[in-house]
């Protein structure tokens, strides 16, 4: 295997370990609150779907911030006296 194949590899290992443990998680506090398999099973199928839609946004938006705070940091930089 190439270094690609391999960082390839070990990143989709990575979101698979993410994804196991997230449904994990859901799953054992939904039980943990309501006693029901079936809800905690519902959240733990749920729960990964959510993220999948809503992780996105999460990013775009602390990539605004980020933007804001750079540019922020650079317009003070040219203001400041020398």
């Amino acid at each position: 295997m190439t270094t690609t194949c391999l960082g390839f590899a070990a990143l989709a290992g990575e979101k698979l370990s993410q994804t196991a443990m997230h449904m994990g998680v859901a799953f054992s506090v939904m039980y943990l609150a309501t006693g029901s398999m079936a809800f905690g099973g519902l959240l733990a199928v749920v729960e990964p779907i959510c993220n999948v839609i809503v992780l996105p946004f999460h990013d775009r938006l602390w990539e605004r911030f980020r933007f804001r705070m750079e540019n922020r940091g650079a317009a003070q930089l040219t203001t400041m006296p020398t």
